[in-house]
C-alpha cells in the first residue's frame, strides 16, 4: 500500500504480517549462509552431520534430515550422535 508522508513523498507501508514474512525469509537465508560457512558440505564428523540434519529439519526439509540422521547411524553407530539421531528419527515419525 502506498502512503504520502508529510514531505509529500510516497512511501510503501507494509502490514505486520508482510513484515513478519520478510523477516522470516531474511533469517532463513542468513541461517543457510551461516550453516554453509560454519559446517561446509563435507560432513566430516558426526557432529557436523547432526547439526546439518537439525538445520534441514528446521527448514522443513524432513527427507534430507532423515537421510543425514540415517547416515550418522550407519557411519558412527557407537557415537552419541547416532543415539540422538535415532531419537530424532523416532520423533519425526510421530509428527
Amino acid at each position: 500500500m502506498r502512503h504520502m508522508n508529510r514531505g509529500g513523498r510516497q512511501s510503501i507501508v507494509l502490514s505486520a504480517r508482510t513484515r513478519g514474512q520478510i523477516m522470516k525469509r531474511i533469517v532463513l537465508v542468513l541461517t543457510i549462509l551461516l550453516a554453509i560457512t560454519s559446517f561446509g558440505c563435507s560432513g566430516s564428523t558426526p557432529e557436523d552431520l547432526f547439526d546439518t540434519a537439525k538445520l534441514e529439519e528446521l527448514q522443513d526439509n524432513h527427507e534430507h534430515a532423515r537421510e543425514l540422521y540415517q547416515q550418522i547411524i550407519e557411519k558412527y553407530p557407537e557415537s552419541e550422535y547416532a543415539k540422538q539421531s535415532k531419537e530424532r528419527l523416532t520423533k519425526m515419525k510421530l509428527n
